[in-house]
């Protein structure tokens, strides 16, 4: 069982910054080419979420977006993590799209602005 006080999530998150750009692209084909980091089930398609090279390779064409993993193990009923990760970025022009794993947190943030927004979240962790 992961972390629901909130206090606690937002002492201990410990943003990472991954290394490499990520992107968003929509799969209409069979089996997926490479193995992505999430995939999300729409009408429309599988929305893929997986390293920018690796959907560029597949045809995919996106935006580079940053990956910010929390490190905290914060659990799938915690409240207001997301709400106050998402108050903070938006008050710094920072747009932010959440994954929830079952042991961490995901953020995408677009690429230019992952420096800010990492910035911004250890701020919010030391507030």
């Amino acid at each position: 069982m992961g972390e629901t006080n909130l206090t606690a999530l937002l002492r201990g998150m410990e943003p990472e910054l991954h290394d490499r750009p990520y992107g968003f692209g929509l799969w209409t084909g069979e089996a997926l080419p490479f193995a992505p980091f999430a995939t999300v089930a729409e009408a429309e398609g599988l929305t893929v979420v997986a390293p920018l090279a690796e959907l560029a390779a597949a045809g995919m064409v996106s935006d580079p977006w940053a990956r910010i993993s929390l490190t905290i193990h914060s659990d799938l009923a915690a409240v207001g993590l997301t709400a106050a990760i998402a108050t903070a970025l938006a008050a710094k022009g920072i747009s932010c799209n959440v994954i929830a794993g079952l042991h961490h947190d995901h953020l995408f943030v677009q690429w230019h602005q992952r420096d800010d927004a990492l910035t911004c979240l250890r701020a919010l962790a030391n507030a």
